[in-house]
């Protein structure tokens, strides 16, 4: 285990918060499970608790790897990706809207394995690092808006388009991150500015295109205006059902909770184990839970910003923020639907939620991250090696001279005393 521990290189803190809060996601994935299990009559509940376990351990093995591999790679890997996931995201589009029966269009089923992935996550991480390679590349050179709306907002563009019909709020999750990136990557704001009035009226046009052939995307511009109307009025309707029934956790949990395992809302709530399950975690932990798990998500954050701060290149600084902030910004919209701060949007909560895709394209970006940090590390062990080869090299050369200077110091001693009584040596003889 030691041996283990002494491998995992880059920044503890990172390691041991992303250890916590899969440890913590362990009682509430196992409570909530009963939702599927007594009221839906579909597996078990330690059948869902190792499925979990399973989706860490694949999750922790993709940060192992991924950390091992040098950082400058993903510039690389992001060029052959990106064509790659604008295919699979055409795919999504394509393949049909029901898996198993339920409408899950932003997801494609794998062949042979039985398993569903969302194609929209792996985008987000290839998108990010781009972005952050290109903005690497154009630091100390002269560019043009001309060049950088081929290179940089055409990929941008062509990804958010196929990813809006079927995911509008990851839509806007990767937009308003690809923004802050670029805003951080000193782009020129005015550039900018262009870019989000753009995007603002190709999201309008997309709307209305959306009301005008309603049969082109069944559902989703009406889901999108449900939800929105349901967050800025009291209607009650079926729509209200899953919020209403959160808020109703949240209220129960009061500041110790029920105590684990003890959620009554667990049994009426759908997505209790993946888009509610803070709901559910303030419900058994009460108060004290909920602000736990924002005060370790915050830790996190703190880290990523030292990490970012510490890195040596411009481009690790970039992978750091734009990987890891949107992690700690989806984790607090999930918290933000479930206290009715944000309409719902279906987002996870990192590293605790159940499901394979979020766990291991976040475990995949916190791998990237480490990565990061571990060069900086090596960059500093190297160093520090260097100063003390350095010092005790300076040590043999001081010793050098010093018995140098006592031999001068012997001879001229000697040089006095001949000097003094020459017909010494002739005597003694």
């Amino acid at each position: 285990m030691n041996e283990f521990i002494n491998n995992l290189k880059g920044d503890k803190g990172i390691w041991a918060l992303v250890f916590l809060l899969a440890l913590i996601s362990f009682m509430p994935v196992y409570s909530a499970s009963t939702n599927l299990v007594y009221v839906i009559g579909k597996g078990s509940t330690l059948g869902y608790l190792v499925k979990h376990l399973g989706h860490l351990f694949l999750g922790f093995c993709i940060i192992y790897f991924v950390h091992k591999m040098p950082y400058h790679y993903t510039k690389a890997l992001s060029m052959l990706l990106m064509p790659l996931v604008v295919v699979l995201l055409i795919y999504t589009m394509f393949q049909g809207t029901t898996i198993g029966g339920a409408n899950a269009s932003r997801w494609i089923s794998i062949p042979f394995v039985g398993l569903s992935f969302q194609t929209s996550s792996l985008a987000f991480i290839v998108l990010m690092v781009y972005v952050a390679k290109y903005l690497a590349k154009i630091k100390e050179k002269e560019f043009t808006f001309k060049s950088s709306l081929i290179e940089l907002w055409m990929p941008v563009f062509l990804v958010l388009i196929l990813i809006l019909p079927a995911n509008f709020s990851t839509t806007a999750l990767i937009f308003a991150m690809v923004c802050m990136l670029v805003f951080i990557g000193q782009y020129p704001i005015k550039y900018l500015a262009a870019i989000i009035g753009a995007g603002i009226v190709m999201l309008t046009l997309f709307i209305v295109m959306a009301k005008a052939f309603p049969d082109a995307m069944p559902n989703r511009v009406k889901t999108w205006e449900s939800r929105i109307e349901r967050f800025s009025s009291n209607k009650t309707d079926e729509d209200n059902y899953q919020i209403d029934k959160a808020k109703i956790a949240i209220a129960s949990g009061r500041i110790y909770g029920l105590g684990p395992g003890k959620s009554v809302q667990k049994n009426f709530l759908p997505q209790s184990s993946s888009d509610f399950i803070y709901a559910i975690i303030v419900e058994e932990y009460g108060l004290i839970g909920g602000l736990g798990i924002l005060f370790v998500y915050m830790l996190l954050f703190f880290r990523f910003i030292v990490c970012a701060h510490k890195a040596s290149s411009f481009y690790g600084k970039l992978l750091i923020i734009g990987l890891g902030f949107p992690i700690i910004f989806q984790a607090l919209i999930n918290m933000g639907v479930a206290v009715e701060l944000l309409p719902v949007t279906g987002q996870t909560l990192p590293l605790i939620s159940s499901g394979g895709t979020s766990i291991w394209m976040t475990c995949a970006a916190i791998g990237v991250i480490l990565s990061v940090s571990k060069k900086d590390e090596e960059v500093a062990a190297d160093l520090q090696e260097s100063e003390k080869r350095n010092e005790a090299l300076q040590r043999i050369i001081d010793k050098e001279i010093e018995l140098e200077d006592e031999r001068e110091d012997e001879q001229k001693e000697l040089k006095k005393e001949s000097s003094k009584n020459p017909l010494e040596p002739i005597l003694n003889q």
